[in-house]
């Protein structure tokens, strides 16, 4: 059964940091490529980031410069660092494989 497991969101102020981790299990997490996706209050899914088999990375616009995807192999581990967190970052933050599979989310909400 493939199991992806978001932690690390919270409450922060704007231009604070957060890194979330996603846990993968079920599946040869090393094989696959793995996004992060996003949805705010009332809005639909917005893809986020993307990283490869092989570590390339790929990003929208709207975070471009101010995330980081990164992948431990080793501890079948997704992280999404974000840096200079605005409001409009508030959202729940979902881990998914390319097969469709996706975790419960972890909410994040930028405010002071």
């Amino acid at each position: 059964e493939v199991q992806l497991v978001e932690s690390g969101g919270g409450l922060v102020q704007p231009g604070g940091s957060l890194r979330l981790s996603c846990a993968a299990s079920g599946f040869t997490f090393s094989r696959h490529a793995m996004s992060w996706v996003r949805q705010a209050p009332g809005k639909g899914l917005e893809w986020i980031s993307a990283i490869n088999s092989e570590g390339g990375t790929t990003y929208a616009d709207s975070v471009k410069g101010r995330f980081t995807i990164s992948r431990d192999n080793a501890k079948k581990t997704l992280y999404l660092q974000m840096n200079s967190l605005s409001p409009e970052d508030t959202a729940v933050y979902y881990c998914a494989n390319l097969d469709g599979d996706r975790g419960q989310g972890t909410q994040v909400t930028v405010s002071s």
